[in-house]
């Protein structure tokens, strides 16, 4: 693949992503994306297959430079080492090249100074590459969990003349030094307070909530602690995680198992069949008020069917023959979880608005996270 062919696909990209007077088309039009991303995990009907870009650098180019996210890793199964037309049936995206719009929108919404030290997270590399073309790679320090996804990113930013400090480190515990801004392309349920010390007075953080799409946007204060707001606009990342991979804290078979039967309150719903994870503000709400929801779904026989299910044994199943039809709901366990999401859809439809959008965020210095609007809060 030539420079200018790339080049080429790179303008193209920036185009799309952010107008010519941006401060960030000049980055994106010169940061080689495939360059961090020479193999990765397509989606298809068997599960993510493994392919290789340089097998077919038409595609390669197609792929690397469509506004999209690539997934990279699939559980401790990083596209680097994995053989092409491998087939990976289970487990969850552990690492990927996001979306380049949404990487610029959290770096926006940091209020970037021209000499901002900033920490980010690292995965790829592409959105650290982007920061140091912006501010200059000494002001920028990129940090992971996975020290195969730091020593590759290192040796892929070293090769265009890009040296950050990067380090291999748990975003939740503590940083290598002070920032004035944290970026974080992961998100967490409530703020580490390592941020909070790390942060120099009236630094500012930007990461988005666990299991939800709200994007956190907050300023140091002088009690050590922060205060800020839920961004209008909406971002998911995938959630911090510990070692090589995500705990198992899903419902499990035995909750699965009982969804499956009549339950202990039957009922037809008021609304049409709504898929959670497909909305954004009743996703984020109804994960604010009941974390950890399960969503599945299925489609045969003419009927489509919905699941809700949480480890603590709730569970609720609705179905229906037809998009508008009212659905039959089956609901078990401790909580019903369907009335709680009709409560959600019940609120929207009365008020036109939830209020997690737009919402105030007060943090104390050991990090415990409250979001509030109006007479509404909740504390993560």
């Amino acid at each position: 693949m030539t420079d200018r062919e790339w080049e080429m696909c790179a303008r193209h990209l920036a185009g799309e992503v952010v107008r010519p007077q941006s401060r960030w088309h000049q980055p994106l039009a010169t940061t080689p994306r495939h360059h961090f991303v020479p193999n990765w995990w397509m989606r298809g009907k068997a599960g993510r297959q493994a392919v290789s870009g340089q097998d077919d650098p038409d595609a390669w180019m197609r792929a690397a430079y469509t506004d999209q996210t690539l997934v990279t890793q699939i559980g401790r199964h990083h596209a680097d080492h994995a053989e092409p037309g491998t087939v990976v049936t289970a487990g969850r995206a552990t690492s990927s090249s996001t979306h380049p719009h949404l990487v610029v929108l959290m770096y926006r919404h940091a209020w970037l100074a021209e000499d901002s030290q900033t920490l980010v997270t690292t995965g790829t590399g592409y959105g650290t590459a982007l920061l140091c073309r912006r501010l200059g790679a000494h002001l920028v320090t990129s940090v992971d969990i996975d020290p195969y996804l730091v020593a590759a990113a290192t040796e892929r930013l070293d090769l265009i003349g890009l040296r950050p400090h990067t380090a291999v480190a748990d975003l939740t515990g503590p940083l290598p030094d002070h920032y004035d801004r944290i970026v974080a392309t992961v998100s967490v349920r409530r703020i580490p307070a390592s941020w909070l010390a790390a942060l120099r007075p009236g630094g500012r953080m930007v990461t988005t909530i666990t299991g939800t799409g709200l994007i956190l946007v907050a300023d140091k204060t002088e009690d050590g602690g922060a205060r800020g707001h839920i961004a209008t606009d909406g971002a998911s990342f995938m959630p911090t995680r510990c070692g090589d991979d995500y705990q198992d804290n899903g419902p499990g078979t035995t909750v699965w198992d009982r969804a499956q039967g009549e339950g202990e309150q039957v009922s037809v719903s008021r609304y049409p069949l709504l898929y959670v994870p497909d909305t954004w503000d009743v996703r984020s709400m109804l994960e604010l008020t009941i974390p950890g929801i399960e969503h599945r779904t299925d489609t045969s026989g003419g009927v489509r069917t919905i699941w809700l299910l949480h480890r603590d044994g709730s569970w609720a199943r609705a179905s229906a023959s037809a998009p508008l039809d009212p659905p039959t709901v089956h609901q078990g366990g401790p909580r019903r979880l369907w009335n709680e999401l009709e409560a959600i859809r019940d609120r929207l439809n009365t008020t036109g608005t939830l209020p997690p959008s737009g919402a105030r965020v007060t943090i104390t210095p050991d990090g415990q996270t409250t979001l509030s609007r109006g007479a509404w809060s909740v504390t993560l």
